[in-house]
């Protein structure tokens, strides 16, 4: 007596590695990901063609108005408050930044943010840039 095999295709798809290997990548970007911290003040900030990202280990300077500018989030009213509350950061501390961003409105004086930039130069902090927004520079 003979018994007949019955070879059938298997139908069903094993979904458990695919899930592991989705999970461990899922795990290595949160891992590997930097989240950047930026203050909560809104400005309409200039376009640039030529604008990089930057991770944020610096101190951040809002200029809003003449009347108005932060540092990171405490409110600072004019240059000369600016220069102060700068010269009141400890000297160890200055030395340790990495950088100083500094954001304006798009209609903010020219002479306003060479005030800013000599409240900080004054008070030794040389690596100062300016943040843009990405996109084409002059257009209206």
């Amino acid at each position: 007596m003979r018994f007949r095999r019955r070879f059938e295709p298997q139908a069903s798809v094993n979904l458990v590695p695919m899930v592991d290997v989705v999970f461990q990548l899922v795990l290595f970007f949160l891992v590997s990901t930097t989240l950047a911290v930026v203050p909560g003040i809104r400005v309409l900030l200039p376009a640039s063609g030529t604008a990089e990202r930057v991770v944020l280990r610096q101190l951040v300077v809002t200029v809003v108005s003449p009347q108005e500018m932060y540092v990171n989030r405490d409110r600072v009213g004019s240059p000369q408050e600016l220069a102060q509350k700068m010269a009141a950061i400890p000297a160890e501390e200055r030395a340790a930044l990495q950088s100083v961003i500094i954001e304006g409105e798009e209609n903010i004086p020219y002479s306003l943010m060479v005030q800013v930039l000599d409240a900080l130069r004054s008070n030794g902090l040389k690596d100062v840039g300016l943040r843009t927004r990405h996109g084409n520079a002059g257009t209206p």
